[in-house]
C-alpha cells in the first residue's frame, strides 16, 4: 500500500527537465519538516500499485506518438515508500521515472533521473541533479554531493519584496560560482500546477 497525496498531469516546472510533460505522483509523508514545503500531508489515499498505474494510464491515454510523459515521484519523501518493483512497473509500460528527494535515504537503483534537494542529514553522495533551495543563509558548499547538474532555486517566502532580495543575492552568488545554474519555479510564474 502506498500513501499518495496526489497524482496529476502537467509540465515539470523546475530544474533540468523544466518544460517537459510529466505525471506527478506526490507521496504523503516525510522525515523532515521544512517550513516552505508545499505538500499537505494530512490528506492522502492509500493505493496499491495497480491503482496508481491505472491512474497514470488514464491521465495519459490521449497522448499521441511513441513517447510517454516523464513520471516524477515527489512528496513528501518518495524514498520512504518507493522501491525497484514500483519503478520497474512503469518501465514495463514504457515510461521513464524521475524522483525528487531530500537525499536522506538512498533511492532505488533503477531510476532514470534522480534529483536531490538537500536540507539536512544528507546521506546520498551522487545524483543527476542537485537542486538547492537558496536564501542568503544557505551555503551550497556544505553539501558533499556529486551531480551532473547544479541548480539554485531562490526560496519562495510568499513575500514579493523578500523574494526579490533573495533572487538578487542568488544571481550574484551564481555569477561568483558559475558551476551553479538558476532554477525558477516556472509553474508558479505562469500559474499552473
Amino acid at each position: 500500500m502506498y500513501r499518495v497525496n496526489d497524482i496529476f498531469y502537467s509540465l515539470q516546472g523546475e530544474g533540468r527537465n523544466s518544460g517537459m510533460a510529466a505525471v506527478f505522483i506526490r507521496f504523503s509523508g516525510c522525515n523532515l519538516k521544512c517550513s516552505f514545503c508545499d505538500t499537505d500531508f494530512s490528506a492522502y489515499k492509500e493505493m496499491i500499485l495497480d491503482d496508481i498505474l491505472n491512474s497514470v494510464k488514464q491521465l495519459t491515454q490521449e497522448c499521441t506518438g511513441s513517447e510517454h510523459p516523464l513520471i516524477v515521484l515527489t512528496g513528501g519523501e518518495p524514498t520512504l515508500q518507493v522501491d525497484e518493483e514500483f519503478i520497474s512497473a512503469f518501465h514495463d509500460l514504457g515510461y521513464k521515472v524521475a524522483m525528487e528527494s531530500n537525499g536522506t535515504k538512498e533511492p532505488p537503483a533503477n531510476l532514470d533521473w534522480f534529483t536531490v534537494s538537500p536540507k539536512t542529514n544528507v546521506k546520498v553522495k551522487k545524483c543527476n541533479e542537485l537542486k538547492c533551495i537558496f536564501d542568503e543563509r544557505m551555503l551550497t558548499d556544505t553539501f558533499d554531493i556529486e551531480a551532473d547538474y547544479y541548480y539554485l532555486q531562490p526560496c519562495d517566502t510568499g513575500n514579493l519584496m523578500r523574494n526579490s532580495e533573495i533572487m538578487t543575492i542568488c544571481i550574484e552568488y551564481i555569477k561568483l560560482h558559475p558551476k551553479w545554474r538558476l532554477s525558477l519555479q516556472t509553474h508558479k510564474l505562469i500559474g499552473f500546477k
